[in-house]
C-alpha cells in the first residue's frame, strides 16, 4: 500500500512539482521514496512496505528485462501462485514482492495479464522501448488513481490533493462533481472537485503516449457481473448447499486477504460483518488476532453503543479485543487533520479514521475491514422497501385522483422535512434509479441549484436520477432487487465507503483490506445472488463461520457505523445539508 505520482509531459517533470506530491503522500508510505526519470517522464513512489520488507522491493521498480518501470499501490492477493507460474517459466525473480510479479506478468501479456490478479491495485507503468505509459485500476476502484491534464501533458497521482500539490494545476470546479457532492454526499466518479483532474474508472485501463492518453478502456465490469445473475441463477438451490457453497467462498476470500508479512488486524463493530470477518480470520489460522473498536461516551448505554456487541463477539471468536473511546475534544484536536486528510469531500469516513488511528497506536500495518457485506448480502432495508414501495406506487398511481392527492401529501413532506427532494417522489418512484435516488439523496436538484448558484443551473435543469445512475452504474439489471446492489456497489459503495476507507486509513500509514469487496469472490457467488435476497438479516455471511455469530448478534437492530458528529460540531441534531456545509468548509479552509 502506497503512493504513486507520475507525469508524461512535453517538458521535464520539475523536481520542486515532484518532490510537493511525495511530501503530500508522505503519510501513505513512510517506509521509502523512490523516484526515476528518462527524458520527459517521471515516476515516483512512496512506500509502505507489507511484503517482502527488505529494500530490494522498493519502487520504482525496473522489469528483468530492463524495458519496463512501474511504480504500484495496492495488493495482489494471489501473487503467490502468478509467482511459481512465472518460475515454471523460467524467470528468475529477484524479490518476494508483489510487485514484481506484476510486472513480470505484464512483460510477457500486456493488458491482458489484468483478469489474472486477485486483489486491490492502482498502478503506472513506462515501456521504454514503445515509449508508451499504461495505467490500471481494479474493478472495484478500492484503490485510487487520479488522472490531470495540464498545459504539457498529464499527471497520474494516487491523490486528488497530491496532484493538486503540484502547483500545476488549474482549480476551475467540475460542476457535475460539485453538484454530486451536494446531492449524495460524495463526489461521483470519474470527477472530482476539479476539472482538470478525473478519475480512471474503476476496472479501466488507460495507455499513455506523446504526453497524452490516447486510449482508455473498460477492462472489467462489476455492473455485468449484476446483470447477468439471474440469467446464470442455479436454480431451487436448497439453503444447506447454497450456505456451503458461499461459505467456501467466502473462506477463500478471507484467506487471500492476509498474505502479508506484517501482522493483521481486525475492524469490529457490532455488526455482522465484521463479526464473520473476525471468525473466519480465526478459522484461517489468525491465532494471535486483536479486534479494534470504537465507542462514544455519548452512546453509553443506548441501542446503538457496539461496545458490548463487539466484546460479546471479541468473547464469541476468541480473539483480543481493544477499545479506543473518542470524545469531543480530540475530535475538535483532530478536525484540521481529519479535513487535511480528506481528499475530496465526503460526510462520511471520520469513524474509520479514527478505527484506524486505534490500530496504528497498536502497532499494526494492515487492518481487514467487512465493508461491502449489505452490498453482496442486500443488508440494507431499502432492498426490501423501495421494489415494495415502486409496486405500490404503480397500483395507486392508476386511481383517480390519488397522484393528487399524493403531491399534496408531498408537498407537505418537504416543508416538514426541510427537503424538497420529496416533491419529486410521484416522477422518481417510477424508476428503480429513482426510487434508490430518493431514499439515498442528502438535497433536491432545486436545493442544489441555491448552494451553487447560478453556474449550474443548465446542469439540474435537465436533471434525471436515472441519467445520472446510468452514468455512474451503466446499464441496470432487469431484476429491482439485483438492480439496487448493482447501484449500491457502484456508487455508495465506490464513491464513499471505498474512497473513505483509503483516505482514513492511509492518512495513518494503515492498509486497510476488504474481503467482501472482491471481483473474484463477487464471481464466484454471481449464480448465487439471486437466491441472498430470500433470508433477510445477512443471515447466509453469519452462519458462514463454523461457529456461526450468536443469534443475539444476528437479530440485533442495524446501527450502522455510527459517530456523534452533529452533536460535536454544534448542540443539538441537524441536517445533512447543515453537515455537508461544515464539513465544505473545514475542507476548504
Amino acid at each position: 500500500m502506497c503512493g504513486i505520482i507520475a507525469a508524461f509531459t512535453d517538458m521535464p517533470f520539475p523536481q520542486e512539482a515532484a518532490k510537493a506530491a511525495l511530501t503530500r503522500m508522505a503519510r501513505r508510505g513512510p517506509d521509502g521514496e523512490g523516484e526515476w526519470r528518462e527524458q520527459n517522464v517521471y515516476l515516483g513512489h512512496r512506500r509502505l512496505a507489507i511484503l517482502d520488507l527488505d529494500p530490494r522491493a522498493r519502487q520504482p521498480m525496473h522489469s528483468v528485462c530492463g524495458r519496463y518501470v512501474i511504480v504500484f499501490n495496492g495488493e495482489i492477493y494471489n501473487y503467490r501462485e502468478l509467482r511459481r507460474e512465472l518460475e515454471g517459466q523460467g524467470v528468475a525473480l529477484r524479490t518476494t514482492s508483489d510487485t514484481e510479479v506484476l510486472l513480470e506478468m505484464f512483460a510477457r501479456s500486456g493488458e491482458s495479464m489484468l483478469r489474472q490478479l486477485h486483489g486491490m491495485f492502482a498502478f503506472v507503468l513506462w515501456d521504454k522501448k514503445e515509449q508508451k505509459g499504461f495505467a490500471a485500476r481494479d474493478p472495484y476502484g478500492i484503490k485510487p488513481l487520479y488522472i490531470s491534464t495540464t498545459r504539457n501533458g498529464v499527471i497520474i497521482g494516487s491523490q486528488v490533493k497530491a496532484l493538486l500539490a503540484t502547483g500545476l494545476i488549474d482549480l476551475f470546479p467540475d460542476e457535475r462533481g460539485q453538484a454530486g457532492f451536494w446531492m449524495l454526499g460524495s463526489v461521483p466518479e470519474p470527477h472530482t472537485w476539479y476539472r482538470a483532474i478525473h478519475a480512471l474508472p474503476a476496472g479501466h485501463c488507460a495507455w499513455i503516449q506523446e504526453h497524452r492518453v490516447v486510449i482508455q478502456r473498460l477492462w472489467h465490469d462489476i455492473g455485468a457481473v449484476w446483470r447477468a445473475a439471474a440469467r446464470l441463477s442455479e436454480c431451487d438451490l436448497p439453503f444447506n448447499t447454497l450456505q456451503t457453497k458461499i461459505r467456501e467462498s467466502l473462506k477463500e476470500s478471507v484467506t487471500r486477504h492476509l498474505v502479508s508479512d506484517v501482522p493483521v488486524a481486525v475492524f469490529l463493530s457490532g455488526g455482522i460483518d465484521s463479526g464473520t470477518i473476525a471468525a473466519l480470520m480465526r478459522e484461517a489460522g489468525c491465532v494471535d488476532l486483536h479486534g479494534i473498536t470504537i465507542g462514544y461516551d455519548e452512546f453509553e448505554g443506548k441501542w446503538f453503543d457496539e461496545i458490548p456487541v463487539a466484546e460479546a463477539i471479541a468473547q464469541h471468536c476468541g480473539i483480543h479485543h481493544h477499545v479506543r473511546k473518542v470524545g469531543r475534544e480530540e475530535f475538535l484536536s483532530d478536525l484540521p487533520r481529519i479535513m487535511d486528510a480528506m481528499d475530496q469531500p465526503s460526510i462520511d469516513g471520520i469513524n474509520t479514521w479514527y478505527a484506524s488511528k486505534a490500530v496504528a497506536e497498536r502497532g499494526f500495518k494492515v487492518v481487514v475491514s467487512g465493508v461491502g457485506g449489505d452490498e453482496l448480502f442486500f443488508g440494507y432495508p431499502s432492498f426490501r422497501q423501495l421494489p415494495r414501495l415502486m409496486a405500490s406506487w404503480r397500483v395507486l398511481s392508476r386511481m383517480p385522483g390519488t397522484t393528487s392527492m399524493v403531491k399534496i401529501l408531498t408537498r407537505l413532506q418537504a416543508r416538514r422535512s426541510g427537503n424538497l427532494r420529496w416533491l419529486h417522489a410521484p416522477d422518481w418512484l417510477k424508476s428503480i434509479a429513482g426510487a434508490w435516488w430518493l431514499r439515498r439523496s442528502c438535497n433536491a436538484p432545486e436545493s442544489v441549484h441555491e448552494l451553487m448558484g447560478r453556474g449550474c443551473s443548465e446542469l439540474l435543469a435537465s436533471f434525471s436520477p436515472e441519467s445520472w445512475v446510468e452514468c455512474m452504474s451503466g446499464v441496470l439489471a432487469d431484476d429491482p432487487t439485483l438492480a439496487l446492489a448493482q447501484i449500491e456497489s457502484t456508487t455508495y459503495l465506490r464513491n464513499q465507503l471505498l474512497r473513505d476507507s483509503d483516505w482514513a486509513s492511509m492518512d495513518h500509514s494503515v492498509e486497510l483490506r476488504t474481503p467482501l469487496v472482491d471481483a473474484h469472490l463477487l464471481s464466484q457467488l454471481q449464480p448465487l445472488l439471486p437466491h441472498l435476497g430470500r433470508y433477510p438479516g445477512k443471515t447466509l455471511l453469519a452462519n458462514s463461520p463454523e461457529s456461526p455469530l450468536p443469534e443475539q448478534i444476528v437479530k440485533r437492530r442495524k446501527s450502522g457505523f455510527a459517530i456523534p458528529i452533529e452533536a460535536w460540531l454544534r448542540q443539538g441534531m441537524y441536517s445533512k445539508q447543515a453537515l455537508q456545509e461544515e464539513i465544505l468548509y473545514q475542507w476548504l479552509s
